[in-house]
């Protein structure tokens, strides 16, 4: 008895320090990971849906509240130290898990600028697809009324065969353009034009 209650004890304070230093390696590499994320990740999408910015939206991005209380990141592009188009990463639920889309917006008309690919688990050479030039062009410039798959009567091509990662992807843009215009008022005080 005497041998259980040892070897309880010792895999009791094998664990607490096991996990104290989980969370400590945790602590400390957040901050980076997120820059790296920022970096690898968003930075690359963000060239995709601006290509002519001239200023760096992942280094000028800000925070907001939404209505809600949830925050949300906004990526500003600016042409000539004019504020043109912001861009903002959602998620929609696609068959291997979270897709997630930069969707981009395009000020000056009131338009898509268009979508970048953040985050894909989408089977390969079918769903992944979605990240595909063939899908993500049609949204340059699109409006951003009247924006659906053709299934449900818009004019958005579904990849084929990954009608759940088509889906995902939309759904990630809906919840984009929903933000978009619980914010868009406050985009010309945030970043205003030199």
């Amino acid at each position: 008895m005497r041998e259980i209650l040892k070897m309880v004890c010792i895999l009791s304070l094998i664990c607490g320090l096991s996990g104290l230093t989980l969370s400590f390696l945790k602590e400390v590499t957040t901050e980076r990971i997120e820059e790296q994320k920022l970096v690898f990740v968003q930075g690359p999408a963000l060239a995709q849906v601006f290509d002519k910015a001239d200023n760096d939206p992942v280094k000028d991005r800000k925070k907001f509240t939404l209505p809600s209380g949830e925050d949300v990141v906004v990526f500003p592009a600016m042409e000539q130290g004019k504020l043109t188009g912001v861009a903002i990463e959602t998620f929609g639920r696609g068959y291997g898990g979270d897709l997630g889309i930069m969707v981009g917006l395009d000020l000056v008309n009131d338009k898509l600028a268009g979508i970048g690919t953040t985050t894909l688990k989408e089977t390969p050479g079918i769903g992944s697809k979605v990240a595909k030039h063939g899908f993500t062009a049609q949204f340059k410039g699109h409006a951003l009324d009247g924006l659906a798959l053709t299934s449900t009567g818009g004019d958005i091509e579904a990849v084929s065969g990954a009608s759940v990662s088509s889906g995902a992807a939309m759904e990630a843009i809906g919840k984009a353009l929903t933000i978009y215009e619980s914010l868009k008022d406050q985009f010309a005080t945030t970043w205003p034009s030199s």
